[in-house]
């Protein structure tokens, strides 16, 4: 047995004195044993947070994955083990906030944004795709955005929607009759692909054509707003939270496609939280409201598309509205 071995069992036996040993005589607790699992998964999978919390303290990565792509997080979260569970949430948190290791931008002058606008698009009965088949939107979405659209529909009034993609939410949106309906698109086939379906000459509807950070200034203020873009990353929707203040009208709701990180669902936990947390420094709540979509996703949804861009049983639909305001609700 190879030494890493031994400091394997220790955490999968919750003997914290010995893993701190090992630790101590220079152990690498980055460690994958054969069956591809390191010391913290072990530790988590068996609810020994004591375990938990020296290896993370030694600097065990917490976003490591299994060859079945399960993390620490993940085994605390299937086992139940809330105080794993806890430590390794918190871990995950404090480094994304400072790093941004797994959904954030990892090159800040990669403009992914502007490949994808210069990309050639295909149009199906049920679903848009970019020119490497991956897919921007799909029908198997509707039920989502119906449940976005009357979130955002809620108050009436004014409603702004960035990114229209197959227009599922704007139809959706279209339902509640809003007084006016703003809609923001970069993408020139989209665009002209939402002209020739009538949307130019919808009564209450405006069209903006450009990304959003270059129209900023031909918005106005909104009762609902809706987030869904395609190519960019979570550093772009994090900018876009920081003019949630001019844009949402007190008492107003804000939502956004909650897709971060949806290969994995302790990491996609990781992202929730982070995003309530940077929201609430806005002076924003943040409600999750649990959908299940597993009935959704059969294996012939995604045929033809290069990646799965959604793996997760429950979809996690944000409902976010000013501190104050939530408060008197």
């Amino acid at each position: 047995m190879d030494d890493e071995d031994v400091l394997c069992e220790a955490a999968r036996n919750g003997d914290t004195d010995k893993v701190a040993a090992l630790i101590e005589s220079g152990l690498d607790v980055l460690y994958f044993d054969g069956d591809g699992l390191t010391p913290l998964m072990h530790a988590a999978r068996h609810g020994h947070a004591a375990v938990v919390k020296r290896l993370l303290e030694a600097g065990a990565p917490w976003n490591a994955v299994s060859p079945s792509n399960l993390s620490a997080g993940d085994f605390a979260m299937d086992s139940g083990h809330e105080d794993a569970f806890d430590l390794l949430l918190n871990a995950g948190i404090q480094a994304e906030l400072i790093l941004g290791t797994i959904a954030r931008r990892a090159n800040p002058s990669d403009d992914s944004t502007g490949n994808y606008l210069e990309d050639r698009v295909t149009f199906s009965e049920d679903k848009l795709m970019d020119s490497e088949s991956k897919a921007v939107m799909m029908a198997w979405e509707k039920p989502l955005m119906e449940a976005h659209a009357k979130a955002v529909c809620s108050g009436g009034g004014h409603i702004l929607n960035i990114g229209f993609g197959m227009g599922l939410v704007d139809n959706a949106i279209q339902q509640y009759a809003p007084v006016t309906h703003t809609i923001v698109e970069a993408h020139p086939e989209v665009y002209d692909r939402m002209l020739r379906f009538g949307w130019g000459g919808k009564e209450n509807v405006k069209i903006i054509f450009g990304r959003w950070q270059d129209i900023l200034s031909q918005l106005e203020s909104y009762d609902g707003i809706f987030f869904d873009t395609y190519g960019e990353y979570y550093e772009d929707m994090r900018e876009f939270h920081q003019h949630l203040p001019s844009l949402l009208k007190p008492g107003g709701i804000y939502s956004f496609f909650n897709g971060l990180c949806g290969g994995n669902a302790f990491f996609h936990v990781v992202y929730c939280q982070l995003v309530s947390l940077e929201l609430e420094s806005l002076g924003y709540s943040t409600q999750l409201i649990p959908l299940p979509v597993k009935d959704c996703l059969g294996e012939e949804v995604w045929k033809g598309v290069k990646q799965k861009y959604w793996q997760l049983d429950t979809y996690y639909l944000p409902v976010c509205q000013s501190i104050q305001d939530s408060d008197d609700v």
